[in-house]
């Protein structure tokens, strides 16, 4: 090894014993931990790294040094946060990146997080045996990932400036892995509330607090409840009945944050005899999540079940942490949590914070925007099922296993790990499947109806979200027959279609999975029913309507459908608003409107100005003639409203703002819509949620530039076509690149194809990968 290279590892071993409150013990065992590991990576275009090895401990050690090759930085950020350390060492004022809870400010994740460490639940939870804890084979690989990513980072030649010499860099042990799983589990519920259960105090001696919000203010509230994790997708499963080739096709399209740690990281997985899979995962994560093997693909998509529930906790008067439980007093349990803080002279200094627990779990004083303050008469408790799951890995692991959707079906109801979303999947025999089997509060509508208080009765019925009676202990959600862990909903009560035609899903309900065969009559805790679709489900319900009017699918047909960029808002009010503005008299925007091609294409001129017009447009309560009819939930609503004041607004404001920002009415949409990359602007098309366009691309708004960064949005797009070898014919984009590295050639390369809507060839089989031009080869043992 270079001398250079040494002294940077014993610098990084030195941080790590000195600077961080790893036991110094379990540091020089993970170190070690790589003796008798091997494997082979084999990179093809794009950086996309092929990992074999003999075992899933050598799987894991070539997956976590290769992960860390692209991603080390961002992954020990991660690293960083989830030992509770961001205070010690960027201050506690500053913000994490929302990757791994939902913390405004650094001290708020390092007490959220250090209390969970300090508890110990995760080592608890992994120690039990699979089904409730992780299966043998992800324990190995997750031992294995620790180990790889040590030796990279002991070996590696560190060029990322974001870390590059920084003294929070230090090697991880498997139970870091782990606590990785645990906390991506949690982002539906304890996750997306950090700063409410950090913050949760008791009302003072001379302190009045009430509700400022009305009950129905809450309930409207509750329904944007899983708005606030920032995910979505689309995905969409055609059978033998919807392909040119009677086999089954996939497309995954998650749309997920372009530059935190929650993105995605591209990789092939075999162990000769055993496993073979290709696909994404999560950064950090030792499987993939969403992919392929030679039989079977699946994706998935953010559901719409409410992964928590709430307890309401009636106070005994005179003390604010008592509750009554049957009659009787209980006690509210505090945990005392110190982290320590950097200081502006650079000394740290310990900070404590106090977090309050009830027997239903901890207090919180807001979930999304439902307010639940404390008072002197009740409180609130979150209760998270998915606080007690470190099952994720093994439902993908089984997933990559799978051979069939019927084999998949059983993978997701055994190991029942997935947190907060539905299993889209199609299988090489032609069938197409939509499941909606995740981990949610053990809330039927019969259980409902009977728990929930005033409030819950309300947000239940409108939102799916329970707020539960803590004065009677029946009211807790409790163990239900099939289930792994207590207080989860039985596994046969999830909607769960199977389909020769297609499935989809674009993060609504299970209802209008396919038009033909709506499902109905599951617990509202799931999803709703008959109730309107967004703009982004009709248009692929359209979309894969329109194809299959004109014959079935081909991998090349998915492919144009996901980057077609139609706006579906655009086809239905894009004649009525040309009208409206004829009408208004307001000259050259109503002839740009007119000459628009209705895409949100970089090269589209008229996009930039509908999109800004119809993000003012949509508040508008009367846009449309045709109300929702849920006889005709593709369709409706419909009928733009050239009456509409709010529109005619929405249109004026739109030309001044443009106007006054300097941008022509009918620029290209990618001279104002693009990415920046080591000083080269990128065009990126795709638009926004409410204007139906399934290549979401969420980005922000500089005003005189236009939208300059995007913050979510497409990220690993995959079309798996079965054509009857073990070699799927498979394509694949990665829309943000596979490395957060500036310095890596790997950085914005796939970047530019996205904004091309040129794909990457996925390389299966063997004889493909070999075949690659420029093939590189990584050979890993252990020492």
């Amino acid at each position: 090894m270079p001398r250079t290279l040494l002294r940077v590892a014993g610098a990084v071993v030195l941080a790590a014993a000195l600077l961080t409150p790893v036991n110094a013990s379990a540091v020089a065992t993970q170190l070690n931990a790589g003796r008798g590991m091997s494997a082979t990576i084999r990179y093809t275009e794009y950086g996309i790294p092929h990992i074999t090895a003999k075992d899933y401990t050598g799987l894991g050690y070539g997956t976590g040094y290769a992960a860390a090759k692209d991603n080390l930085c961002m992954i020990a950020q991660g690293v960083v946060t989830l030992s509770g350390e961001r205070s010690r060492y960027f201050g506690p004022d500053g913000a994490p990146d929302g990757s791994l809870s939902g913390a405004s400010t650094n001290l708020a994740s390092d007490v959220f997080f250090a209390g969970i460490n300090g508890s110990g639940i995760v080592e608890r939870l992994i120690a039990e045996p699979a089904p409730s804890g992780p299966a043998a084979e992800v324990r190995e690989l997750s031992r294995g990932w620790a180990a790889g990513y040590n030796r990279f980072l002991r070996e590696g030649e560190i060029t990322d400036p974001a870390c590059k010499g920084a003294a929070w860099l230090r090697p991880v042990t498997e139970l870091d892995v782990h606590r990785r799983g645990y906390a991506l589990a949690m982002l539906g519920g304890s996750g997306m509330v950090t700063d409410a259960i950090v913050g949760a105090g008791p009302p003072g001696e001379n302190t009045v607090r009430r509700r400022t919000q009305s009950p129905q203010e809450a309930a409207k509230a509750a329904r944007n409840l899983m708005a606030d994790a920032g995910m979505g997708s689309n995905a969409i499963a055609a059978g033998s009945r919807a392909t040119a080739g009677g086999r089954g096709l996939l497309l995954g399209n998650p749309h997920y944050p372009w530059h935190n740690g929650r993105r995605f990281w591209q990789a092939h997985q075999t162990i000769p005899g055993e496993l073979d899979v290709s696909g994404a995962g999560l950064l950090g994560s030792p499987v993939v999540n969403i992919g392929h093997n030679s039989t079977f693909a699946w994706s998935h998509t953010v559901a719409t079940g409410v992964p928590l529930s709430l307890t309401e906790l009636r106070l005994v008067p005179g003390d604010p942490t008592s509750y009554f439980v049957d009659g009787k007093k209980e006690k509210m349990t505090q945990r005392r949590v110190t982290v320590q803080v950097k200081q502006q002279d650079g000394s740290t200094r310990p900070v404590t914070k106090t977090q309050w627990r009830s027997r239903y779990g901890p207090i919180v004083t807001s979930v999304s925007a439902v307010d639940l303050p404390w008072t002197t008469w009740n409180a609130y408790a979150i209760t998270d099922p998915n606080a007690a799951n470190t099952r994720v890995a093994n439902t993908s692991l089984a997933l990559g296993k799978a051979r069939t959707t019927d084999e998949a079906v059983r993978a997701l109801k055994g190991t029942q790990g997935l947190p907060w979303v539905n299993t889209i999947a199609a299988d090489s025999r032609g069938e197409a499947l939509y499941a909606q089997i995740q981990v949610l509060p053990n809330v039927t509508d019969e259980f409902a109806n009977r728990c929930n208080s005033l409030l819950g009765h309300l947000t239940f019925r409108q939102a799916g979200l329970a707020i539960l009676d803590g004065t009677r202990s029946s009211c807790a959600p409790g163990k239900a027959p099939g289930t792994v862990q207590p207080g989860i909903l039985a596994p046969d009560r999830y909607p769960v279609l199977n389909r020769a035609d297609y499935v989809t899903n674009s993060n609504d309900s299970h209802w209008l999975s396919n038009p033909e065969e709506p499902l109905t009559g599951f617990d509202r805790i799931i999803g709703d029913e008959k109730a309107t679709r967004s703009l982004r489900t009709r248009s692929g319900l359209v979309a894969v309507q329109d194809q299959l009017g004109e014959g079935g699918f081909t991998r090349a047909d998915m492919q144009d459908l996901v980057l077609a960029n139609r706006n579906h808002a655009g086809e239905l009010a894009a004649e009525g608003t040309v009208a409206m503005c004829r009408d208004m008299r307001l000259g050259e925007p109503c002839e740009i409107l007119a000459e628009w091609d209705g895409t949100a294409d970089t090269g589209s001129r008229g996009a930039l100005l509908f999109d800004r017009y119809w993000r003012k447009a949509t508040a508008a309560w009367d846009l449309w003639r045709t109300p929702f009819d849920a006889s005709d939930p593709v369709n409706t609503p419909r009928d733009f409203n050239t009456g509409s004041w709010a529109a005619r607004k929405a249109l004026i404001d739109a030309v001044k703002e443009l106007r006054e920002s300097g941008i022509p009415l009918d620029a290209p949409l990618g001279d104002h819509q693009y990415v920046t990359r080591n000083g080269q602007k990128i065009p990126i098309g795709g638009g926004t949620e409410s204007q139906g366009i399934l290549n979401k691309i969420e980005a922000t708004w500089t005003p005189g530039k236009g939208y300059t960064e995007v913050r979510t949005g497409s990220s690993y797009v995959q079309v798996v076509s079965f054509d009857g070898d073990r070699c799927p014919d498979t394509r694949t984009l990665m829309a943000y690149s596979q490395s957060s590295d500036p310095t890596s050639p790997h950085y914005a390369d796939q970047t530019r194809l996205f904004s091309e809507k040129r794909w990457v060839t996925e390389r299966f089989c063997s004889q493909e990968i070999e075949k690659a031009p420029g093939l590189k080869v990584t050979e890993l043992k252990g020492s």
